[in-house]
């Protein structure tokens, strides 16, 4: 995705990916500057760990507290997070939703529900649900949520009943967590699949596969479905114009992404 950007607005750039061990973080963010990097993307399990390495946090991604891009600016590295204004960006251009004023169901508790949680939160919500497994997470996120915005927020566990109390109301489900990511496709994290009512979005961050059981059960109700790839795109735009200064091919990115992920799915079928 990022390759095909940089040809097309003809950059002599090149976007590579690295494993990088937990024990060698610092080592790894410190060769960026080293190397003369333009910047670096960062993805789990770095997202918060990074913020320990980084000369400069913008502030969005400190109320967050994970950084998923990195550029390299005058010798400093300032961290920025993406993924939370790329979801929201995907709302609104593939889904036509704004935030504002909504009331909004979140699964999960993790990196990915923070970035979407405060990405809401501070697109104007007027209450949200966040709901996971493990409860302590869903309310400790909650208290963060509380403390930088002025929306009404509550924590519940996936399989309680006050779950299926927020989605009657709710105009927007988000599912954070991996539950139906390949190879568990058959997984699906709402216990209750008779509270997915026609009319309600649900954007599942997911985009292996294309559609989850989540989508494909919420579909056959009514709902409006999208997958993860509209986020994916828009935050590595997002992450682009930030290394180049230079506005991104956002539909050259997306049929980069949309090629790839269909050879996935031909591999996987071999």
């Amino acid at each position: 995705m990022q390759n095909e950007a940089f040809k097309e607005l003809r950059l002599n750039c090149c976007y590579l990916a690295f494993d990088v061990k937990v024990d060698d973080l610092a080592a790894a963010v410190k060769a960026i500057g080293a190397l003369g990097l333009g910047g670096a993307n960062v993805t789990i399990p770095h997202k918060e760990r990074v913020l320990d390495y980084l000369d400069e946090v913008e502030e969005q991604a400190r109320l967050i507290g994970a950084v998923n891009t990195i550029v390299c600016r005058g010798g400093r590295l300032i961290g920025y997070n993406t993924d939370a204004p790329g979801f929201l960006e995907s709302l609104r251009a593939d889904a036509g939703f704004d935030p504002g004023g909504s009331h909004v169901v979140i699964l999960g508790a993790g990196g990915a529900a923070r970035a979407v949680a405060y990405a809401l939160a501070l697109g104007g919500v007027e209450s949200m649900g966040i709901f996971n497994r493990n409860l302590s997470r869903a309310e400790a996120l909650a208290r963060d949520i509380s403390r930088s915005a002025a929306c009404k927020v509550e924590a519940g566990d996936l399989k309680g009943v006050a779950i299926s109390r927020a989605l009657a109301r709710a105009d927007l489900l988000v599912n954070a967590t991996s539950a139906g990511m390949h190879p568990h496709t058959d997984e699906v994290p709402l216990s209750d699949l008779a509270a997915l009512r026609p009319g309600l979005i649900v954007y599942d961050l997911i985009y292996n596969p294309t559609k989850t059981r989540l989508l494909l059960e919420a579909e056959a109700r009514g709902c409006r479905v999208f997958n993860g790839i509209g986020m994916l795109v828009y935050q590595g735009a997002l992450a682009f114009e930030l290394w180049t200064g230079q506005k991104a091919p956002v539909a050259v990115m997306r049929a980069a992404a949309e090629k790839a992920l269909g050879n996935v799915k031909k591999e996987e079928s071999v």
